[in-house]
């Protein structure tokens, strides 16, 4: 196998149990579907797959390494819901409260009422800045919060549901701010990462960043790696296509999303307002740049390794981060059903995606499986009932606006594995 002049290898451990996941994602490279990837799963809390492979550099060849980090846009959402229910578990926040008990500055523009409630399940109406926000303000988290406090909401709160695709991380990071005098990826990386030793960061070192796998955007053909790398072509990176939401967006919710199309190409559809500001794309190579890397957006700038985003989802699921009570309230579907913004069905708990068109789970984990994808494809699952944690992470984007499947079908692969 090759991408372009460099030859691709896949490296890792894989239970025999589970030998069909390997042949998925070896499958995956052959058919010119990935550039470098990772694909990482526990079962009853042992690491049973741990497979990567691929470059993480498609114009230096640079391999894919075991711990090669990359940006897993929206999964870090999960990451961050997880944060503020462990203020919830503490008693220190109540989602049921209205947000700007917390906040007492977010009550403006008829927002009295909207509780923490709304905001982990995407119904506050605020699922776009209105005013520009400058490249100088991009790692200013409170400045962009603050623009948020001042907006009216586009719809009643509580009355309806519409991915929250930017600003979620935003309202988040300020509520955990107020409580506690933390970022959330300081919260984070004190309570979560730091002591299970994740390589998992909301706001990435610059040691990180530079051995982060860089993004590029995906080809609509099926031998896509090998026709990219070829003499006087040039993958945009994600930058370049997959952030520029205006002309071709990548599906919001990640895995396996097909928004209409007519929808994908009007710049002032809800859903493109909604994830074009902040201007990623007037950044130098979008997403991959140092600034999105380091400035740990709660709602799309996790960097992590498969292996270590799998690791949060074993905690997770073993009750070691939040209380088996906390967690089992935390998913239960608290909306279900059309979605403002991505304009499919779509499916939360109090922070986490719950089984529909924008978070499609295999047959046997349709009833019990949460987490949260990424836009191009990533993917963060966990399953109590059946004592599952996987996470996948790439770094070639979806290409289309029929999002990808490579994520589900490795997920598949795992519970088709399970006797």
């Amino acid at each position: 196998m090759t991408v372009g002049d460099h030859p691709v290898t896949t490296s890792g451990h894989c239970d025999p149990r589970f030998s069909r996941v390997r042949e998925v994602f070896d499958r995956h490279f052959s058919d010119g579907e990935e550039l470098g990837a990772a694909f990482a799963v526990c079962l009853d809390g042992e690491p049973v797959v741990d497979l990567w492979g691929g470059v993480a550099d498609r114009h230096t060849g640079r391999p894919w390494e075991a711990d090669t980090p990359v940006l897993a846009y929206s999964c870090t959402k999960a990451v961050a819901a997880t944060a503020l229910l462990l203020l919830v578990e503490r008693g220190l926040v109540d989602v049921r409260s209205p947000v700007s008990a917390y906040w007492p500055e977010f009550a403006r523009g008829g927002k009295a009422q909207v509780t923490v409630e709304h905001v982990l399940t995407h119904q506050a109406g605020l699922p776009m800045i209105e005013e520009p926000v400058p490249l100088e303000e991009f790692e200013d988290l409170p400045a962009i919060a603050d623009r948020l406090a001042a907006q009216a909401p586009l719809w009643e709160p509580g009355t309806a549901h519409g991915y929250h695709a930017v600003t979620y991380g935003f309202l988040i990071d300020e509520l955990i701010r107020r409580v506690t005098g933390m970022s959330t990826g300081e919260l984070v990386a004190a309570e979560i990462a730091g002591p299970r030793r994740l390589d998992l960061w909301l706001g990435a070192p610059p040691d990180v960043a530079a051995r982060a796998a860089r993004l590029s955007a995906g080809e609509r053909t099926a031998r896509a790696g090998e026709q990219a790398g070829r003499a006087g072509e040039r993958a945009a990176p994600a930058g370049e296509q997959a952030d520029r939401i205006g002309e071709r967006p990548a599906p919001a919710g990640g895995a396996g999303v097909a928004e209409p199309a007519a929808t994908a190409r009007d710049r002032d559809s809800l859903m493109n307002r909604a994830l074009g500001n902040p201007p990623i794309h007037k950044l130098p190579g979008g997403g991959n740049h140092p600034v999105i890397l380091r400035a740990g957006w709660p709602a799309l700038g996790m960097v992590t390794t498969a292996r270590a985003l799998a690791g949060f989802y074993r905690a997770l699921v073993a009750g070691e981060i939040l209380a088996p009570a906390t967690l089992g309230d935390a998913v239960r579907s608290r909306v279900r059903g059309p979605d403002r913004v991505m304009y499919l069905d779509s499916a939360f708990g109090l922070g986490y995606m719950r089984p529909a068109m924008t978070f499609r789970t295999p047959a046997r984990g349709v009833e019990s499986a949460f987490g949260h994808t990424g836009m191009g494809g990533s993917l963060g699952l966990g399953d109590v009932e059946h004592g599952l944690a996987m996470a996948y992470t790439m770094n070639r984007m979806a290409g289309s606006v029929a999002g990808s499947l490579r994520a589900y079908h490795l997920a598949e692969a795992v519970y088709d594995s399970l006797t």
